[in-house]
Parts: C-alpha cells; structure tokens; sequence
C-alpha cells in the first residue's frame, strides 16, 4: 500500500514538473509574442513609436475652437412654446337620425401636440399647419401658464400657419436668412418632442433645397433644408436656429419607418415661413402669385422626353405644362423650354424654382430667362392670382348672427368656426371648424347659401367634414 502511494507521489510531482517547464519555456514567451502583436495590430509597420503616434494623431490643435450651443440655446429656448390641438370625434347612432333634435352622438375628446415659435412681442406665434389643422381648440403653454390661441391663418402649400395669444413683451425670436446656410453649417433644433418641454438638440446642415413630396396641397411648395439634428413627434412646428440664435427654418418633418428620428429631419426655411407669416397676418391668406404653367428638373429623363440633347449639363428647369392662355403662353414660351433665371437668380432645380416664386405676389413683374433651341431669350410676364387677375386677395368672413357663428368659403365648401355658446350650430351639434359640403344633399359653395338655408329651414341634413377630416352627417330639428 505504501508502495503505491510512493509512486502516485512522485508521478504526481513529475507530472507537476514537467507542465511548469512546458509552460514556462515554450507557451508563455509566444503568449507574449501574441499579446505584443494584438496590442499594435492596428498601427503601420513602419512607426517606431505607434503610442505617440496615436497621441499625436488625436490631440486637439492649440487654436482649435471647442463648438458650444450654449448662447444659441440661450437665446433660442425662450421663443419657442408648446402647442396643444384639441379636438372631439362624433359618431351618430340609429337613434340619432330617427330621434335627434343636434347636438347629440357620441364623442370623445382628442388631444394633439407641438411646438410653435414666437414671432412678434405682441402674441404672434408661427407653428405647423398640421399641428393645428384638426384642432377646434388651441391652447398655448409658456411660461408656466396656459393661453387660449386664436387661429389667424393657415398655409397647406407651405405646412405653415399663424396663431395669436393675448399677451405683450413676449421675447420674440431673432430671424436669420436661410438663403445664407450653408451645408455643413451647425444647428440646432428647439422644440417639444414627446411632451418634453423645451428640448435642444444640435446637427448640421446635410442638405438644401430638398423636395420630399410630403405635402398634399395643390400647389406644394418643398425646398427644406434637411438637417441631422434629433427631431421627434412633439419637434414640428418649432425652430431651427443657428449658431447665432437666429432662426434660420421651422422644423416641419422627419424621414423615417418607425415614426421617430432616424438621421433625416426638415424644415421650412425661413425665408418662406416670413412671407407666409406676413401675408396671414396682413391680409388672412398667401398671397401667391401664378405665371401660367408648371416645371420639373431638368435632367436625363425629361430630356429625352421632350427630344433635347442629353449630352449637355442639365442647368435649369424644365416648362412641362402651361397654361393656352396663361402669362407664360402669352408672353411666347412653349413646353420644353428651359428656364434658367428668374430675375437675375439662377435656378437650377423645380424646388430652387418654386421657393423663388414663393417671394412673388400677384401683380409683380418678373423675367424668366430661357433656353430654346440652344438660343437664350426673355420672357416679361406679370403674376396673376388664383382667379386670374394681378390683384391681392384678403380673406373674406362673413357673421351670421341667425347661426351665431363665422363663415367662409373654402376650395370643398363653406367652413363654420368661431361657434358662440348657446347658438343655434352648437344646438344643431355642428363643431368648430366644421366644413359644410351639402344641405339636405345639395352642394354649397357659398357663405350666403348657408346662411339662407337656416333662416328657412327647420329640420333636414348637414353634410360635411371635421377639422379632422372626418365625414360627418347631421340630422337636425329646430323646435
């Protein structure tokens, strides 16, 4: 028995003895050798000394300037407040058709949000038109308190619109000019995204001029200025300002497949949203100003479409529609002219171009420079409005008194806003910013039709669509 144990002993220690050699003579000098290699695997072969380098390559110059938002944001954050949209949805049931004196059906109250920038000391707050679009009641959140917020005006072509408080020696934002950004420049975004007031986030300048084909209005004008600054749901409708202070774009829409911010953000620039806020506040609506056609870019496609050479740089912008006895018509131009300059500014892209006539009003006088044939020419063409004619428009309200509430004419019907407590459309169950399509199955297209319509009428039908867009009968009897 001792026998044995003596020997597992010695076997034991030889074996010990052995691997301590194996290890400490063979594997731990290339374990070594490995480490050293690992370490340095990612500096050239032919650096003495790859930690100073790696030191040098990453020091800061001496006359570096460190990038710091904290003035922009300083002066940015107090200009842009928080907007709430709130509407309610109505359905109808069987017993209301048959039984229902108005008013009645089911609702439910929604609320909506965003952002908005103080643009005058006196109340005047420019946000998104799809911020508030669906609302029947804006409210305004600054400083703590919450403002009831008058609607002054709205723009689809341009996602914009106007909405005033009662409250003076507001600190209203510094504008910049967005023709003057550069790609590349810093920026930063000041908004509410996700109901976290008062939020900034900082980016550059990745793009101008960008067209996305977000906006449903007839007349769209795109020509954003993207930016890689974070904006989520709760941004639109707040600022872009530079690093200055100065807004420079409202913050208008993300691109993304989640619905949150993935790299891609927009706004509107400046610019733009100055003649859009200076029209709404003078006259109620944009002044916008018609040549009598339509263009696209310029470029491989289109000109083969329309037989030019394809061998050439493609500057400028394409006429593809016009009108037969439109300005441009008039003043000589054809489909398939190239149009290089408006004025004395040179275009080279359809959102280039668009945003050039966003400036325009009816009535101006404006230079297209085209191309023809190779040849170079000159159109001289006065702007029309909508109906055709150079003058300025302004928005025409009537108040009926009968239905105690405000009327006017839009592009689907008649809207009906501003409904007094206690009026006859809040008895009938008609909501704010209601639009009426049809009377008893009978378009409308005029104020003055629904305003006769409920001095005759006691009972019948009012067809239309919410502020939300939502299609909606209602059945009524005036007792």
């Amino acid at each position: 028995m001792k026998h044995t144990i003596r020997i597992i002993l010695v076997a034991f220690i030889a074996g010990f003895g052995g691997s301590f050699t194996f290890y400490h003579f063979y594997i731990k000098p290339d374990l070594a050798q490995a480490t050293a290699q690992e370490e340095f695997s990612q500096v050239s072969d032919d650096n003495p000394h790859p930690s100073r380098q790696y030191a040098t390559n990453n020091a800061v110059p001496s006359d570096a300037t460190p990038v710091d938002f904290s003035e922009a944001a300083l002066k940015a954050t107090p200009s842009v407040v928080y907007i709430n949209s709130i509407s309610r949805g109505i359905s109808y049931s069987y017993w209301d058709w048959f039984f229902g004196e108005g008013g009645g059906g089911n609702s439910r109250t929604q609320v909506s949000s965003g952002s908005g920038v103080i643009f005058t000391a006196d109340g005047y707050i420019m946000t998104n038109n799809h911020v508030i679009e669906t609302a029947e009641r804006i409210e305004v959140n600054y400083n703590k308190r919450v403002y009831p917020a008058e609607l002054v005006g709205v723009d689809p072509s341009t996602d914009l619109a106007v909405i005033k408080i009662k409250e003076n020696n507001l600190p209203a934002i510094t504008l910049g000019n967005s023709k003057n950004v550069q790609v590349g420049e810093w920026v930063i975004a000041v908004g509410n995204p996700y109901s976290l007031a008062s939020t900034v986030t900082a980016g550059i300048v990745s793009a101008k001029g960008r067209r996305i084909g977000i906006l449903e209005d007839k007349f769209p004008i795109e020509s954003f200025i993207q930016t890689d600054a974070a904006i989520n749901p709760g941004n639109s409708g707040g600022a872009l300002v530079n690093k200055s202070g100065e807004l420079v774009g409202i913050n208008s829409a993300i691109l993304s497949r989640t619905g949150s911010y993935t790299g891609y953000a927009f706004a509107i620039p400046i610019d733009i949203a100055k003649k859009v806020f200076n029209d709404l506040v003078k006259y109620g609506v944009v002044q916008k100003a018609f040549y009598g056609g339509s263009v696209v870019d310029y470029d491989f496609e289109h000109a083969k479409k329309y037989d030019l050479p394809t061998d050439v740089s493609f500057n400028g912008v394409l006429l593809e529609q016009i009108d037969r006895d439109g300005q441009a018509a008039s003043a000589g131009m054809k489909l398939g002219d190239i149009i290089i300059k408006v004025n004395d500014v040179v275009v080279n892209s359809q959102s280039a171009f668009e945003e050039e006539m966003s400036y325009k009003n009816p009535g101006d006088k404006i230079t297209f420079t085209y191309l023809r044939e190779g040849k170079e020419k000159i159109a001289d063409i006065t702007l029309v409005n909508s109906s055709g004619t150079p003058e300025l428009i302004k928005r025409k309200i009537f108040t009926d008194s009968n239905l105690g509430a405000q009327l006017e004419a839009t592009r689907y019907g008649v809207k009906i806003f501003k409904i007094k407590d206690n009026s006859l459309a809040k008895q009938i169950g008609i909501p704010e910013n209601f639009t009426v399509i049809a009377l008893n199955r009978e378009r409308v297209a005029k104020p003055e039709e629904v305003i006769q319509f409920f001095q005759k009428s006691k009972s019948g039908y009012v067809y239309g669509v919410t502020s939300a867009k939502q299609q909606m009968e209602i059945p009524f009897m005036i007792r």
